[in-house]
């Protein structure tokens, strides 16, 4: 299941490789919410993982962006003692306009087909 969280971009860490093959890199977004008339402050922290690493590259800190993740929960057990792990993995940012719309994504846009009538192998079948 996929979630999203729109908020301010306020931290980005450098990538760490954990192992010859798995690579991580965080960023936390700043959340505010109108709560009952007080104003509420949260500060969500999200991890990208293998080639999703490069995803926070194309932002700033402070911009306005939407972050599409999935929640992931693992049980780890050392010496007798039992923790639940739970991490946030972003796999999609968008940057926000000032107006709360989307600014365009062009990592994640299909490629568009185009038609040129200057290409050699083109057929002009136009009846005008």
């Amino acid at each position: 299941m996929s979630y999203e969280l729109t908020g301010k971009l306020v931290a980005k860490y450098d990538t760490v490789q954990r192992t010859e093959t798995f690579k991580t890199r965080e960023f936390v977004v700043e959340k505010s919410e109108d709560i009952n008339g007080r104003s509420v402050v949260n500060y969500v922290k999200f991890q990208c993982v293998q080639d999703r690493t490069a995803i926070v590259d194309r932002v700033n800190t402070g911009d306005e962006i939407k972050v599409y993740f999935n929640i992931k929960g693992s049980k780890w057990e050392k010496d007798g003692k039992t923790n639940y792990i739970t991490n946030l993995d972003a796999w999609r940012l968008e940057q926000m306009l000032q107006t709360g719309a989307k600014a365009p994504d062009n990592d994640y846009l299909e490629p568009l087909d185009t038609f040129s009538s200057t290409a050699p192998d083109a057929v002009d079948d136009l009846p005008f």
